[in-house]
Protein backbone atom coordinates (compact mmCIF):
# COMPACT_ATOMS: atom_id res chain seq x y z
CA UNK A 1 0.00 0.00 0.00
CA UNK A 2 1.06 3.45 -1.11
CA UNK A 3 2.32 4.85 2.30
CA UNK A 4 0.91 8.32 1.43
CA UNK A 5 -2.57 7.03 0.67
CA UNK A 6 -3.14 4.48 3.92
CA UNK A 7 -4.88 7.37 6.18
CA UNK A 8 -7.82 7.34 3.46
CA UNK A 9 -8.24 3.66 3.26
CA UNK A 10 -7.79 2.85 7.00
CA UNK A 11 -10.44 5.61 8.47
CA UNK A 12 -13.37 3.24 7.21
CA UNK A 13 -12.05 0.38 9.07
CA UNK A 14 -12.62 1.59 12.24
CA UNK A 15 -13.66 -1.50 14.38
CA UNK A 16 -16.06 -1.58 17.03
CA UNK A 17 -13.57 -2.05 20.30
CA UNK A 18 -14.13 1.20 22.26
CA UNK A 19 -11.00 2.79 23.93
CA UNK A 20 -12.63 4.77 26.18
CA UNK A 21 -14.09 2.16 28.52
CA UNK A 22 -10.75 1.84 29.86
CA UNK A 23 -10.31 5.72 29.68
CA UNK A 24 -7.67 6.36 27.02
CA UNK A 25 -10.15 9.28 25.65
CA UNK A 26 -13.70 10.39 25.84
CA UNK A 27 -14.21 10.03 22.27
CA UNK A 28 -15.96 6.51 21.97
CA UNK A 29 -14.62 6.51 17.96
CA UNK A 30 -11.08 5.60 19.71
CA UNK A 31 -10.61 1.77 18.66
CA UNK A 32 -7.06 1.96 18.16
CA UNK A 33 -3.87 2.74 19.97
CA UNK A 34 -0.48 2.72 18.85
CA UNK A 35 3.02 3.36 21.14
CA UNK A 36 5.98 3.97 19.24
CA UNK A 37 8.41 2.85 22.02
CA UNK A 38 11.76 4.17 21.15
CA UNK A 39 14.63 2.12 23.09
CA UNK A 40 18.43 2.61 24.58
CA UNK A 41 18.97 6.58 24.66
CA UNK A 42 20.42 8.17 21.50
CA UNK A 43 21.26 11.69 23.01
CA UNK A 44 20.61 13.25 19.52
CA UNK A 45 17.85 11.03 18.15
CA UNK A 46 15.55 11.31 21.19
CA UNK A 47 15.82 14.89 21.39
CA UNK A 48 14.53 14.70 17.62
CA UNK A 49 11.90 11.87 17.96
CA UNK A 50 10.71 14.70 21.10
CA UNK A 51 10.77 17.40 18.88
CA UNK A 52 8.33 15.62 15.93
CA UNK A 53 6.31 14.52 18.71
CA UNK A 54 5.64 18.05 20.00
CA UNK A 55 4.94 19.21 16.40
CA UNK A 56 1.79 17.46 16.19
CA UNK A 57 0.53 17.63 20.17
CA UNK A 58 1.81 14.01 21.25
CA UNK A 59 4.36 12.84 23.64
CA UNK A 60 7.35 10.57 23.11
CA UNK A 61 7.73 7.20 24.84
CA UNK A 62 11.54 6.97 25.32
CA UNK A 63 13.24 3.74 26.91
CA UNK A 64 16.58 4.19 28.40
CA UNK A 65 19.30 2.29 29.76
CA UNK A 66 20.30 3.20 33.03
CA UNK A 67 24.04 3.02 32.88
CA UNK A 68 24.57 3.84 29.22
CA UNK A 69 25.56 7.22 29.94
CA UNK A 70 28.62 5.92 31.85
CA UNK A 71 31.96 5.59 30.34
CA UNK A 72 32.46 2.14 31.32
CA UNK A 73 29.04 1.33 28.98
CA UNK A 74 29.89 -1.02 26.44
CA UNK A 75 27.87 -3.50 26.06
CA UNK A 76 26.55 -3.70 22.03
CA UNK A 77 28.99 -1.61 20.87
CA UNK A 78 27.96 -1.65 17.24
CA UNK A 79 24.42 -1.15 17.68
CA UNK A 80 24.45 1.15 21.41
CA UNK A 81 27.71 3.30 20.94
CA UNK A 82 28.60 4.62 24.43
CA UNK A 83 29.28 8.10 23.15
CA UNK A 84 25.92 8.38 21.38
CA UNK A 85 23.79 8.28 24.60
CA UNK A 86 22.63 10.90 26.56
CA UNK A 87 22.71 11.24 30.51
CA UNK A 88 20.05 11.82 33.24
CA UNK A 89 20.39 15.45 32.69
CA UNK A 90 18.97 14.90 29.24
CA UNK A 91 16.16 12.55 30.51
CA UNK A 92 15.33 15.05 32.75
CA UNK A 93 14.91 17.70 30.54
CA UNK A 94 12.77 15.67 28.32
CA UNK A 95 10.76 14.60 30.98
CA UNK A 96 9.99 18.68 31.92
CA UNK A 97 8.96 18.87 28.49
CA UNK A 98 5.91 16.50 29.04
CA UNK A 99 7.59 12.98 27.24
CA UNK A 100 7.48 9.84 28.71
CA UNK A 101 11.28 8.72 30.02
CA UNK A 102 10.75 4.50 31.18
CA UNK A 103 13.60 2.40 31.96
CA UNK A 104 15.42 -0.25 29.59
CA UNK A 105 17.43 -2.48 32.07
CA UNK A 106 20.62 -1.92 33.88
CA UNK A 107 23.09 -2.24 31.49
CA UNK A 108 21.85 -3.98 28.33
CA UNK A 109 21.85 -7.26 29.01
CA UNK A 110 19.56 -10.24 27.52
CA UNK A 111 18.29 -11.62 30.83
CA UNK A 112 17.32 -14.88 29.77
CA UNK A 113 21.38 -15.93 29.69
CA UNK A 114 22.86 -15.07 32.61
CA UNK A 115 22.03 -16.75 36.30
CA UNK A 116 18.13 -15.70 37.47
CA UNK A 117 19.15 -14.00 40.21
CA UNK A 118 21.75 -11.96 38.81
CA UNK A 119 18.58 -10.83 36.75
CA UNK A 120 16.74 -10.46 39.24
CA UNK A 121 19.50 -8.28 40.56
CA UNK A 122 19.97 -6.06 37.33
CA UNK A 123 16.73 -5.42 37.13
CA UNK A 124 16.22 -4.18 41.00
CA UNK A 125 19.81 -1.78 40.35
CA UNK A 126 17.68 -0.49 37.22
CA UNK A 127 14.91 0.56 39.14
CA UNK A 128 16.41 1.89 42.09
CA UNK A 129 19.10 3.99 40.03
CA UNK A 130 15.87 5.57 38.05
CA UNK A 131 14.41 6.77 41.21
CA UNK A 132 17.15 8.37 42.39
CA UNK A 133 18.33 10.04 39.63
CA UNK A 134 14.67 10.74 37.07
CA UNK A 135 12.67 13.67 38.93
CA UNK A 136 9.19 12.45 39.08
CA UNK A 137 9.81 9.04 38.82
CA UNK A 138 8.14 5.66 41.17
CA UNK A 139 8.77 2.40 40.05
CA UNK A 140 4.86 1.37 41.41
CA UNK A 141 4.00 3.67 38.36
CA UNK A 142 6.66 2.39 35.53
CA UNK A 143 6.71 0.01 32.45
CA UNK A 144 10.14 -1.88 32.32
CA UNK A 145 11.29 -2.40 29.02
CA UNK A 146 13.46 -5.61 28.74
CA UNK A 147 16.67 -5.70 26.56
CA UNK A 148 16.46 -7.27 23.40
CA UNK A 149 12.82 -7.87 24.32
CA UNK A 150 14.19 -10.93 25.87
CA UNK A 151 12.00 -12.36 29.20
CA UNK A 152 11.53 -15.56 31.20
CA UNK A 153 7.79 -15.76 33.06
CA UNK A 154 9.51 -16.25 36.43
CA UNK A 155 11.53 -12.29 35.36
CA UNK A 156 8.48 -10.99 34.35
CA UNK A 157 6.69 -12.06 37.47
CA UNK A 158 9.44 -10.54 39.54
CA UNK A 159 9.09 -7.08 37.79
CA UNK A 160 5.77 -7.05 37.88
CA UNK A 161 6.07 -7.45 41.65
CA UNK A 162 7.59 -3.58 41.32
CA UNK A 163 6.52 -2.13 38.26
CA UNK A 164 2.53 -1.77 36.66
CA UNK A 165 3.76 -3.06 33.49
CA UNK A 166 6.55 -5.22 31.58
CA UNK A 167 6.79 -4.73 27.76
CA UNK A 168 8.94 -7.53 26.34
CA UNK A 169 8.23 -9.59 22.69
CA UNK A 170 5.09 -9.90 21.46
CA UNK A 171 5.54 -13.71 20.63
CA UNK A 172 6.44 -14.27 24.03
CA UNK A 173 3.07 -12.99 25.75
CA UNK A 174 0.68 -12.58 23.04
CA UNK A 175 0.99 -16.47 21.30
CA UNK A 176 -0.18 -15.66 18.19
CA UNK A 177 -2.10 -12.37 18.31
CA UNK A 178 -0.11 -8.87 16.73
CA UNK A 179 -1.87 -6.28 19.11
CA UNK A 180 -2.80 -6.02 22.81
CA UNK A 181 -6.42 -6.89 23.35
CA UNK A 182 -8.98 -4.38 24.98
CA UNK A 183 -10.33 -4.03 27.37
CA UNK A 184 -7.96 -4.69 29.92
CA UNK A 185 -9.20 -5.79 33.54
CA UNK A 186 -6.23 -5.09 36.31
CA UNK A 187 -2.95 -4.19 36.93
CA UNK A 188 0.31 -5.34 36.53
CA UNK A 189 0.71 -5.69 32.67
CA UNK A 190 2.36 -7.88 30.18
CA UNK A 191 2.48 -6.09 27.74
CA UNK A 192 3.61 -7.53 23.93
CA UNK A 193 5.53 -5.35 21.22
CA UNK A 194 7.00 -6.26 17.66
CA UNK A 195 10.40 -4.48 15.86
CA UNK A 196 12.03 -5.11 12.93
CA UNK A 197 16.45 -4.74 12.31
CA UNK A 198 19.42 -4.15 11.62
CA UNK A 199 18.50 -2.12 9.18
CA UNK A 200 16.00 1.02 8.08
CA UNK A 201 12.61 -0.02 9.54
CA UNK A 202 10.59 2.52 7.74
CA UNK A 203 8.89 -0.28 5.44
CA UNK A 204 8.19 -2.75 8.14
CA UNK A 205 6.57 -0.09 10.39
CA UNK A 206 4.27 1.18 7.87
CA UNK A 207 3.16 -2.46 6.86
CA UNK A 208 2.31 -3.29 10.58
CA UNK A 209 0.44 -0.13 11.47
CA UNK A 210 -1.69 -0.47 7.90
CA UNK A 211 -2.38 -4.10 9.47
CA UNK A 212 -2.96 -2.78 12.85
CA UNK A 213 -5.61 -0.04 11.27
CA UNK A 214 -7.10 -1.99 8.91
CA UNK A 215 -8.12 -4.74 12.02
CA UNK A 216 -11.18 -4.56 14.75
CA UNK A 217 -8.64 -2.60 17.46
CA UNK A 218 -6.46 -3.03 20.09
CA UNK A 219 -3.14 -1.86 21.16
CA UNK A 220 -0.09 -2.41 19.36
CA UNK A 221 3.16 -1.58 20.50
CA UNK A 222 5.92 -0.84 18.19
CA UNK A 223 9.68 -1.02 19.36
CA UNK A 224 12.10 1.23 17.90
CA UNK A 225 15.53 2.65 18.74
CA UNK A 226 17.21 5.59 16.87
CA UNK A 227 16.76 8.18 13.73
CA UNK A 228 18.43 8.26 10.53
CA UNK A 229 21.75 6.15 11.41
CA UNK A 230 21.46 5.67 15.24
CA UNK A 231 20.80 2.29 16.45
CA UNK A 232 19.42 -1.42 15.29
CA UNK A 233 16.32 -1.05 13.24
CA UNK A 234 16.58 2.64 12.74
CA UNK A 235 13.28 4.83 11.45
CA UNK A 236 14.17 8.08 9.21
CA UNK A 237 13.67 11.21 10.87
CA UNK A 238 11.41 12.19 7.73
CA UNK A 239 9.72 9.25 7.67
CA UNK A 240 8.28 9.23 11.55
CA UNK A 241 7.47 13.03 10.87
CA UNK A 242 5.29 12.24 7.84
CA UNK A 243 4.11 9.30 10.23
CA UNK A 244 2.69 11.04 12.99
CA UNK A 245 1.24 13.88 10.61
CA UNK A 246 -0.77 11.34 9.25
CA UNK A 247 -1.48 9.07 12.40
CA UNK A 248 -3.03 12.31 14.20
CA UNK A 249 -5.42 12.91 11.32
CA UNK A 250 -6.79 9.56 11.99
CA UNK A 251 -10.41 9.86 14.25
CA UNK A 252 -10.13 6.27 15.46
CA UNK A 253 -6.72 5.56 16.92
CA UNK A 254 -4.71 7.52 20.15
CA UNK A 255 -0.91 7.86 19.04
CA UNK A 256 0.31 7.64 23.23
CA UNK A 257 3.42 6.24 25.29
CA UNK A 258 3.20 2.47 27.33
CA UNK A 259 3.09 4.55 30.22
CA UNK A 260 0.61 6.64 29.14
CA UNK A 261 -2.42 4.19 28.48
CA UNK A 262 -0.79 2.39 31.50
CA UNK A 263 -1.34 5.01 34.11
CA UNK A 264 -5.10 5.71 32.12
CA UNK A 265 -6.09 2.19 32.92
CA UNK A 266 -5.27 2.09 37.02
CA UNK A 267 -7.31 4.91 37.27
CA UNK A 268 -10.63 3.03 35.31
Amino acid sequence: MDRRNFITTSIAAAGTLSLCSIGIASDPRKTHALSLSFDDGFKKSFYRIAEIHESYGLKACLNVIATGHLKSFNTEPKWIPQNLLGDFNDWNKLKERGHEIMPHTWEHLNLTEIPVEKAKENIQKCLNYFEENLSGYTSAGAVYNFAYNASTPELEDFTMTKVSAIRTGGWLVLKDAKVNAFPISELPLRLGCWGHGPDFCDDYVEHEINRFLAGEGGWLILNLHGLDEEGWGPVRSHYLDNLLRRLTKIDFLAVRPTGEIVKQISKK
